[in-house]
């Protein structure tokens, strides 16, 4: 029996109200993996050989694929280096590469793979996208021929790029992007002529993609989400730890939340290597994430997160980072010293009572502090810390980076060295800085390399403060400033 026309009209309506609401969220997935490594990655060994390992890392992805799927995930992301591994020379990674398309071409390999050359690795993949009906993100190699007519072409007379691939939910290839800022280590791969800001659009958001070292510079990262205005960073990685600043799970979450932007991050996972931390990161602090340095196992994070970040009644405003600082005197001063973060040389201050105010300065950079702390410890040291200059031995990059630390001893010398532990919580902490950037990312890490989300805010004036007191001991509260303009020409970029 046909109902009511207003019967009919209202079911219409609350259908379209539902899938609007729909609209507003999604559930997306990154998968840690701990990746199955060549022999001998220095070896040269045959495209079978090389195939049978991407297959055997493929096949613990496929189960992680099918697994988000099945969670309700329309987006996975896998990392970096995840089908085969790292630390090859040129010659060895050339039977792992495959020759990878324009997206424009409109290819599903699941369902055409002739059509180019043969490319198992990306005929796979799509057919793990179309059979689970999900975007899949993976890291490949890619390989493109040239010969003497192109000045930068190598002498093998072919380009090697690190490449992130995309698939729709159909086995389409929707994206390519390659790698851009190589860490120095990867000499297997050349770098691109140009960066590539590669976006894609969904029934969920609006995406952008770059790999790993790329974090850390304007193109293509910021360019992404500055002027694309991408809503969801896809992020692939093979991301060494190294503390006080630079673990994967606290920079990537003061990454999303200073570009007030969703970060997908997927690590790999090899602990002999202080490769592991991956997590679904939001504007607003981690909805999901996973750091584990005991076991060799990869995990698998599924979270809802918001389809348009900039449309959220919950988006938080816009943040002049030097606002406060430049506004308030210097505190008082105790005697200042000067430490080691790695190569990078901090001027310190030692906090020396549970209470206090202090600021460090160093060249253009004044750091502010105010704190309480609830339990002192008499074996742990904190200090106030500055530092404004290049980072960096070989790529060199400015940073102005404003930090709260512990001490590795309660020997001043070792402020600045990595340190995993701490005894000593916080009533309360606020840290500003006189920063001549508005890039600054905001990091608090615990104990354990644990983050704190929800326990700490910025003020729309550059402030970072923490809500209440602390709910474990705290190793770091730092603003962590880029100045783009002020890095030097890279030095290995257009060079064959």
């Amino acid at each position: 029996m046909v109902p009511p026309r207003p019967v009919v009209h209202a079911a219409v309506f609350a259908l379209a109200a539902l899938q609007a609401l729909a609209s507003d969220t999604f559930i997306a997935a990154v998968y840690e993996h701990a990746v199955i490594l060549p022999r001998a990655a220095h070896k040269t060994v045959s495209p079978e050989d090389a195939l049978a390992l991407m297959n055997r890392n493929m096949d613990i992805l496929e189960g992680a694929i099918r697994e988000a799927a099945q969670q309700g995930a329309r987006i996975i992301v896998t990392p970096e280096d995840g089908i085969y591994g790292w630390v090859f020379t040129r010659e060895a990674i050339y039977p792992y590469l495959e020759d990878i398309p324009d997206p424009e071409v409109n290819w599903i390999p699941c369902t055409d793979p002739t059509r180019f050359a043969p490319a198992p690795v990306l005929e796979r993949l799509s057919c793990m996208a179309r059979n689970n009906s999900i975007y899949v993100v993976a890291n490949i190699g890619d390989k493109k021929s040239c010969n003497s007519s192109d000045p930068s072409c190598p002498s093998d007379g072919r380009y090697q790029y690190n490449t992130n691939v995309v698939f729709d939910s159909e086995g389409k290839l929707v994206a390519r992007y390659h790698k851009y800022n190589l860490f120095r280590q990867e000499t297997q791969f050349n770098y691109p002529k140009e960066p590539e800001a590669v976006t894609f659009e969904t029934p969920f958001g609006k995406f952008g993609i770059f790999t790993c070292f790329d974090i850390l510079f304007r193109e293509p990262a910021v360019v992404l989400v500055s002027e694309l205005q991408v809503d969801t960073v896809l992020f692939p990685t093979a991301w060494m730890n190294v503390l006080p600043f630079l673990t994967a799970v606290e920079f990537h979450s003061a990454w999303a939340m200073g570009m007030r932007v969703n970060l997908l991050s997927a690590n790999t996972h090899n602990i002999r290597m202080s490769m592991t931390g991956s997590g679904l990161f939001t504007p607003g602090g981690a909805a999901a994430y996973y750091y584990n340095s005991e076991t060799e196992e990869g995990r698998l994070l599924v979270a809802e997160l918001s389809a348009r970040p900039r449309l959220s009644p919950t988006y938080p405003p816009a943040v002049n980072w030097s606002s406060y600082a430049t506004s308030v005197k210097n505190f008082t001063e105790d005697n200042t010293f000067l430490g080691a973060v790695r190569r990078d040389i901090f001027t310190f201050s030692e906090l020396k009572h549970e209470d206090g105010n202090y600021t460090v300065c160093q060249k253009d950079l004044c750091c502010h502090l105010t704190y309480r702390m609830s339990n002192k410890n008499n074996d742990e040291i904190y200090v106030l810390g500055a530092f404004d200059g290049l980072h960096g031995s070989v790529i060199k990059y400015h940073w102005q980076v404003c930090t709260l630390l512990k001490c590795r001893s309660t020997d001043l010398s070792t402020c600045g060295q990595p340190v995993e532990t701490a005894q000593t919580k916080f009533d309360m902490f606020s840290l500003s800085g006189t920063f001549g950037t508005n890039y600054v990312f905001p990091e608090v890490l615990y104990s354990g390399v644990q983050l704190a989300p929800g326990e700490f805010e910025v003020l729309p004036d550059g402030r970072l403060e923490s809500k209440n007191s602390t709910s474990k001991p705290l190793l770091t509260a730092t603003l962590f400033g880029r100045c783009y303009e002020k890095d030097l020409k890279h030095p290995l970029r257009n060079s064959p």
